[in-house]
């Protein structure tokens, strides 16, 4: 055995204690040789694709086989729940959205590591953003899962094309609509064709649904993470009925006017291809666009691409009326500039979780896979890699640029690129993702449906709003109200 092999096995020794002793001596067989663990994911390929790449790696480390099992992103909430419950448990683990940790956590399904972790010194636990750490890795104080992939939806735009038409950066949604109209319909690359002003993934049945509310949250919560951006935290109401999501569909509504004509069937890795290969000015995304627009050999727009906070808005929702009002000391909290920003955590960041009932050995090496993934010699540099979809949410990632620069970004584009995502992370007005139980149900299902339909013109605005409410609503009604607002209030720390 290589020196160097068996320093890489003494940095797993905090993901399981049976590595250390196994490698004590370099005769020793790995410990996990013959075991293979099944991991379920989305069909990436980001976020299958880290795992993939990496798994050879750990298997020479460790013995262990990971095998990982990719299925769409609509169907993966359904198939981990069916194997858990049905008692199939044909899979092992599932590396998977942190807000559905409820569903599982709640009937006993996933294996709660907070021992583990504690001991797990290889992992640096303590350089894991605050956020992710403690609520996306946690539920009721436990750890249940580990972090892989840090999770903002953030505004990207061409700093060339602001130059040119002597925009600046979008600081609010009509900011976004203004600077998207002038662009449209230019050439943005070059080859002699019209361009868009605004590309965003609107496909159903697919990761597009964040997008309406990473635009209404600006109009609904002004006061911060514990005021909610979904529900009344008295009455558990849904807010998207009012002037202010009103006001997000129109803004949605429009920026099909200066996007592809096929937006409506466009998946994020459409339209960071169309960003990427400067065909559109602007786009909504979580962080993998700074990324992939640094790929010399693919991207169009190197050292060509701003990022930013999710613009805002200087009116926001009165909810006694329903109607809105202008930002004002009392009404906006930690406006700035007199805009209202409301970044969104959407999804949480993929993360790791373990099947209770897998067999002991399994979950060792699984665990012990997730923590190989995490720790900071393969995720600071994976991070800095546009096809794994795994975003920074180390400490470490915002401090040292040095990995980025390696990867090809200039230290101002990834002083831009971080400063945003880092903006948004410490937004004391953070608008935390719906965790609630069956979660998937009131997003995945009902908003999806519903805007869908609108972008398609089956529904009006006010038609799309009751769609939405109604859904909500009967879930409510059917899993108890009282439950609900009880875990809506807690998961974010409603006073």
């Amino acid at each position: 055995m290589s020196g160097m092999k068996t320093i890489a096995l003494r940095s797993l020794a905090g993901a399981a204690s049976v590595l250390a002793l196994a490698y004590a001596a370099p005769a020793l067989a790995g410990p996990y040789d013959g075991v293979t663990v099944n991991i379920m994911t989305f069909t990436g390929p980001q976020i299958a694709e880290p795992l993939q790449r990496r798994a050879p790696d750990f298997e020479k480390l460790t013995g262990a086989k990971i095998n990982v099992i990719t299925v769409p992103y609509s169907d993966l909430y359904q198939k981990l729940l069916t194997d858990w419950t049905s008692g199939t448990n044909s899979v092992d683990a599932g590396v998977f959205a942190p807000q559905w940790m409820v569903d599982y956590v709640t009937p006993g399904l996933i294996e709660d590591l907070t021992d583990k972790v504690a001991a797990d010194t290889a992992l640096e636990s303590d350089d894991i953003a605050p956020f992710f750490r403690e609520f996306s890795q946690k539920f009721n104080g436990k750890t249940y899962m580990l972090t892989l992939d840090g999770d903002f939806q953030i505004a990207y735009y061409r700093t060339d094309v602001a130059k040119e038409l002597g925009l600046k950066a979008p600081q609010t949604w009509d900011d976004y609509l203004a600077f998207a109209a002038a662009a449209n319909g230019k050439d943005l690359n070059g080859d002699g064709k019209p361009d868009y002003g605004s590309c965003i993934a609107k496909k159903r049945n697919a990761q597009s649904f964040w997008l309406i509310t990473s635009i209404a949250s600006a109009f609904i919560q002004s006061k911060g993470t514990g005021q909610g951006a979904f529900f009344d935290t008295e009455s558990f109401e849904p807010l998207y009925n009012n002037d202010a999501f009103a006001e997000a569909l129109r803004i949605y509504g429009e920026t099909t006017k200066y996007a592809p004509k096929d937006e409506i069937n466009l998946d994020v890795g459409d339209t960071r291809t169309l960003f990427t290969t400067g065909q559109c000015a602007l786009t909504v995304d979580w962080g993998d666009i700074g990324t992939l627009a640094i790929d010399k050999e693919k991207s169009k727009v190197v050292d060509k691409v701003g990022a930013v906070i999710l613009p805002g808005s200087k009116k926001v929702l009165d909810r006694a009326s329903g109607k809105l009002a202008d930002c004002s000391a009392e009404t906006c909290l930690y406006a700035i500039d007199g805009v209202n920003h409301a970044p969104f955590a959407a999804f949480g960041g993929w993360s790791g979780g373990i099947n209770v009932k897998a067999d002991p050995k399994v979950k060792e090496a699984a665990y012990a896979f997730f923590s190989y993934m995490s720790q900071p010699a393969q995720s600071n540099v994976d991070v800095t890699i546009g096809a794994t979809g795994f975003n920074p949410y180390r400490l470490s990632q915002f401090k040292n640029l040095d990995n980025w620069v390696k990867a090809g970004m200039s230290e101002q584009a990834a002083k831009d690129y971080l400063g945003a995502i880092e903006q948004s992370l410490n937004s004391p007005n953070m608008v935390l993702d719906l965790r609630i139980p069956q979660n998937q149900r009131y997003q995945q299902v009902v908003l999806d449906t519903a805007i869908a339909r609108y972008l398609a013109g089956e529904l009006d605005i006010p038609a799309t709003m009751k769609a939405i409410s109604d859904g909500w609503n009967e879930i409510t009604e059917e899993l108890g109200k009282d439950e609900q607002l009880a875990a809506y209030r807690n998961t974010i720390g409603a006073k």
